[in-house]
Order: structure tokens, then sequence, then C-alpha cells
């Protein structure tokens, strides 16, 4: 089994950063992705970005040059960085682990971008 904890979420201007955490623990395939998925009110939950175990990254078209995912792989942990926000980018920002037989969802931070 494999658990993954989120944090980092919060309430932010316009303009400002954040950074998320999905901190990783169990049985980690060393082949594996792992991304950040957000879901805001009424609306179907989107890919934000990914990043597989061997650090190769895809971002969703409206956060590129403003986010960036990293990992730690002495951590377990996976990072999202996110610059410029706006208010649209207000959800609540799931983090997920995936190989070809498991997908494994956390519990969901809150990130709310508004004056």
């Amino acid at each position: 089994q494999v658990q993954l904890v989120e944090s980092g979420g919060g309430l932010v201007q316009p303009g400002g950063s954040l950074r998320l955490s999905c901190a990783a623990s169990g049985s980690i395939k060393s082949i594996h992705a792992m991304g950040w998925y957000r879901q805001a009110p009424g609306k179907e939950r989107e890919l934000v970005a990914l990043i597989s175990s061997g650090g190769t990254t895809n971002y969703a078209d409206f956060v590129k040059g403003r986010f960036a995912i990293s990992r730690d792989n002495a951590k377990n942990t996976v990072y999202l960085q996110m610059n410029s926000l706006k208010s649209e980018d207000t959800a609540v920002y799931y983090c997920k682990y995936s190989t070809f037989l498991l997908n494994v969802w956390g519990q969901g931070t809150q990130v709310t971008v508004s004056s």
C-alpha cells in the first residue's frame, strides 16, 4: 500500500506564490509517476503536472511558465511550486501516485487565490 499526505495549501493573493508538498510512504515502486491534479467547484478534476520516477515532467498548458513540479527521491516527496497565481487557480489540489496497476490519491489541499 502507498499513502500520500499533501500540505502547503492556503489563501494567497493574486500574483502570489505557494508551494505544495506530497509525501509518499509505503510500498513505492521504482517505476511510477506522481502528479498534481485540481478540482474547482462544479468542474471536473484536471491534470496540472506530472513527473516520472526518472524526472520527466509534463504540464497542462494553463500552468506552463507559472508552475513547476519537482521531486526529492530521498524524501519520497513531490512538490508543486505555484507562482503568479490567478483567481482561476482556486481549487482543491490532489496528489496522485500511479503505476501500471495502481492509482492512489491524496486527500487534497485547498488553494484559494483571492484578494
